[in-house]
Formats: structure tokens, C-alpha cells, sequence
């Protein structure tokens, strides 16, 4: 199932996207990759829907990548007396504190030592999606005592912000580590691990993934942000996770950080992600508003690797039809000429070693002449970023023996994920790439591709050949022996 884009479309998995049938319908209308959501369903719920996909998987021949995303650190206030919550009025005191007794106008029990510990006099506090605004006029180990500045009704464990400070949280709660080591068990592709502050975050959590997940950091919190060049050193991937970044900073800040954080990332070579509320109003109804059409353009046009849709398939009306909707915003942006303006004029100049000289080489060869296809030859899937990092004008086709390469593949811009035998021939690799280019509609037997690989083969990072080559296997064969 070849896709007449280059963006991914990643889809989460929730009630209404379930069963066999939806699963497979969201698949065949475009969703490249599935979320698991770990903060809702238990690991039974999980595994089932990890097995359906694999079901379809096989069902359909093509490679699926899957992507777990542990829930991450959760403040929440405590509960109060009065069930329907309090009203907190601007310019009221309302101090938050360790006592476990039920709360009332004037105070609640907020759980964790540890934002007493950092919180500061002048610290901001944000209460349910930062729709109240709280501001520290005293406090200490076990209290803080703050002045309403939005007010707003505060109920039972709502969830509670620290914008301006670093809190000196576990990055990986008790129940994430169990989720962790769940998943990667399962076989999940991808692990997405929320609210990272630091790269120390990310490298706790690959000491337990042990290789067997790549790691995709959500970028929502403020001091991620500041710290992103050093997060994205140590993770895969990196998610825009937008919601949370919206509470925690005013939201006119939100866009151009989205724009910074998609060019490094496509700078190194290392997928991007730009999520929540993309197309929200399709939650309830059948079409998406002009605002959010815009909004995933806007993101196709920065060259993000994939957009992501949340409640929108996972609990909607109409999750299939908000993949189809997405696809179809992706097909139409990638075949406005400015797309490839925008495209070439952001892209990167690296050339720092052997295989980054040739993608780039792969490119151009094939921008130049008549290629239909950038074939590589592939064991981790590094080779096949480098030529994905270049956004090259033709579609790329990512050829790996490993059936996990192939899965992770799914998410890279531009990369069209092939399984194929072990090849111990450079010939055989060409012939293995004409194949591939032929069976999947990409091109035909008068057309060529370009080919690269790394001999020796099945050696990581060891990308040193570039050919083109004819699509008709005869021709391959009539040529001399490599």
C-alpha cells in the first residue's frame, strides 16, 4: 500500500478504534503508525490492541510501526469536601498544602513533597489546564500559600502546573516503569516518555528499554525547551506535544517553538512528531474547521516527520474519517510547488561523513535525472534517515531483512518500509531494489532508481556505494560482476 505522500500520520488507539475493523480501516486510509496510550486501558486492553495490529500487519503485507506512550509524572490536587468543587475568586488567598483532609474555599491537599521543595515566592501554579493562574506569596515544606490571579472552579484531582520550575520529579513514575518494561516485552517500536525536563530523563528510561524501544522525547514543559539541544542529543525521536506546552507558556510562544524544534530535528536527522489538537473539532463532527486544516499544513510545510491525532481517532465519531481527512491535507500541501520551496530552502548542509556525503549525493543524482526512487539498503534504518533528512523530491524506499527496522522505518518522513532477504551481493541488493521500486508502483521496468548500501553488509553505518541502476532485472545481470 503505497502512500502519495512523504509525511506519516499517526493515529492513537482508544474505545472507538478498537476492533479489528476499525483498526484496519484507519490503516488503509492512512494512519502509518498506531499510539497506545498507557495512560488509559490495562495491559490486557493493550495487548490485544498491539496483537490486532500485528494481525493486520500480516494480514496486509506491509510493515506497521507502533508507538507507546507512557502517562508520565501526574500532579493532581487532592479532593474536596463539597463534591462539585469550589469557586476561586481573583485576588483570594487559596493555599495548597500536605494535609490529607478534605479541602474547601480557602485550601486543598496537593500530594507532592517534591513542588514544596522547589516552588519559590513569585512561583506560578496552573490548576486544570491552566484555566486558574495561582501566583506563591509564601510557602515552605509543606505548604504555599498563593494569590488567585484567574480564577476559576477547582474540583477533585485536578491536574496541577509548575511552569517556571524544575521539579526535581522521578522522570519515570512506578507505574511507567511497569509500563515500560510491558511494552517493550510486547515488542512496541517506539516508546514516547511525557513531561522530560532533562536529558537525564531520557537516559534513565534507555537503561530500562535495554535497545529494545527507540525513545521519542515529548517536548511540553518549558524546561525542555530550554534544555532541547541536550534532550535531543540522547533521544530517536522528539514529539511537539503542543497541549501542555499551551498551558505551561503563553500560547503565542507555542508556534514559533514548534517551528525551532521541527528545523533541529530535521537538522540531525531524527523524526519529529507535531501533535494534540490537530484536528479536534472532529471529535464530533465529520469535517475538520479551516483553523485546524491550516494547523496540519502548516506542519507538513515546516517538514515535520508525521502528525498525530489523538482524541480524534481514539474516542471520536469519526476516527477513519479523520485519517482520510489528514491524508488528504498531506497529498494536497506536498504538491503545492511552494512545499518544495520551503522544503529546500530549510534544508541542511551537513556532510560530515561517508554516508551523509553519499544520501546527499543520492539525492542530487536523482533531483538532476530522470530516478524515479532513492533505494537503501538498511540494518538499523540509519542510512535510510540520512536519505530521509535530505527530503529528497522522490519517494524513498527503506529496505531492511529486519522486520523491527522496518517497523520503526514507518515513521520517518518520505519512507516507504520494505522486509527483503539477507543479501550478501551488492548485485543481489540492486536486484532486490529494482524489485521493490516494480512491485510497489513506484516505478517501471524502463525506469531507474538509485541504490545505496554499505559493503561489507549487515554492518551498521557502513553506507559507502551509490549506483543507479535499471528497474529491469535482465539489464542489472547483462552488466559486469560487482
Amino acid at each position: 500500500m503505497r502512500r502519495m505522500r512523504s509525511v506519516k500520520v499517526v493515529a492513537t488507539l482508544g474505545p472507538a478504534s478498537e476492533t479489528y475493523d476499525v483498526i484496519r480501516g484507519l490503516f488503509e486510509a492512512g494512519a502509518d503508525v498506531f499510539r497506545l496510550n498507557m495512560s488509559h486501558g490495562s495491559h490486557d486492553e493493550i495487548r490485544e490492541k498491539h496483537q490486532t495490529i500485528r494481525d493486520i500487519e500480516r494480514d496486509t503485507g506491509r510493515p506497521i510501526g507502533i508507538l507507546a506512550d507512557l502517562q508520565g509524572p501526574k500532579l493532581r490536587c487532592g479532593v474536596f469536601a463539597n463534591e462539585d468543587g469550589e469557586e476561586l475568586v481573583e485576588g483570594a488567598s487559596f493555599r495548597f498544602d500536605l494535609d490529607e483532609a478534605e479541602g474547601d474555599a480557602t485550601r486543598v491537599c496537593l500530594p507532592h513533597k517534591e513542588i514544596f521543595d522547589a516552588l519559590e515566592v513569585g512561583s506560578t501554579l496552573l490548576v486544570n489546564d491552566g484555566k486558574i493562574r495561582l501566583k506563591v506569596t509564601e510557602c515552605g515544606e509543606d505548604y504555599a500559600t498563593c494569590e488567585v490571579i484567574v480564577g476559576g472552579m477547582i474540583s477533585n484531582r485536578k491536574g496541577v502546573n509548575v511552569p517556571d520550575v524544575v521539579l526535581p520529579l522521578a522522570a519515570l513514575s512506578e507505574k511507567d516503569r511497569a509500563d515500560l518494561e510491558f511494552v517493550c516485552e510486547l515488542g512496541v517500536d517506539w516508546l514516547a516518555l511525557s513531561f522530560v525536563q532533562r536529558p537525564e530523563d531520557v537516559l534513565e528510561a534507555r537503561d530500562l528499554a535495554k535497545g529494545r524501544a527507540t525513545l521519542i522525547s515529548k517536548i511540553e514543559k518549558p524546561a525542555a525547551v530550554k534544555s532541547f539541544d541536550d534532550i535531543l542529543e540522547v533521544s530517536d525521536g522528539i514529539m511537539v506535544a503542543r497541549g501542555d506546552l499551551g498551558v505551561e507558556l503563553p500560547v503565542s510562544q507555542v508556534p514559533p517553538i514548534q517551528k525551532r524544534l521541527v528545523r533541529r530535528c530535521r537538522h540531525v536527522g531524527k523524526p519529529v512528531i507535531v501533535a494534540t489538537q490537530m484536528m479536534e473539532s472532529m471529535i464530533t463532527a465529520p469535517v475538520p474547521t479551516r483553523a485546524e486544516v491550516s494547523d496540519v499544513a502548516a506542519a507538513i510545510y515546516e517538514g515535520a516527520d508525521a502528525v498525530m491525532l489523538s482524541a480524534e481517532s481514539a474516542a471520536g465519531d469519526y476516527p477513519i474519517e479523520a485519517v482520510q481527512t489528514m491524508n488528504n491535507v498531506a497529498e494536497e500541501v506536498e504538491v503545492d510547488p511552494t512545499f518544495r520551496q520551503i522544503i529546500e530552502a530549510s534544508r541542511s548542509a551537513s556532510r560530515n561523513s561517508v554516508a551523509e556525503a553519499i544520501t546527499v549525493a543520492a539525492r542530487e543524482v536523482a533531483e538532476t535525472t530522470d530516478i524515479k526512487a532513492i533505494c537503501c539498503f538498511t540494518h538499523s534504518g540509519t542510512t535510510a534517515m540520512l536519505a530521509a533528512r535530505e527530503r529528497p523530491q522522490v519517494p524513498i524506499i527503506g529496505l531492511t531483512p529486519l522486520a523491527k527496522t522496518a517497523r520503526r522505518m514507518t515513521l520517518v518522513w518520505g519512507l516507504h518500509s520494505v522486509l527483503t532477504s539477507e543479501v550478501g551481493r551488492f548485485k543481489m541488493a540492486v536486484v532486490s531494489a529494482a524489485r521493490a521500486a516494480r512491485n510497489y508502483g513506484f516505478a517501471q521496468d524502463d525506469d531507474k532508481v538509485v541504490v545505496t548500501a554499505g559493503v561489507p553488509f549487515n554492518q551498521p553505518g557502513s553506507t559507502n556505494i551509490l549506483r543507479v541502476a535499471p528497474v529491469q532485472e535482465k539489464l542489472i545481470f547483462g552488466s559486469e560482476d560487482d
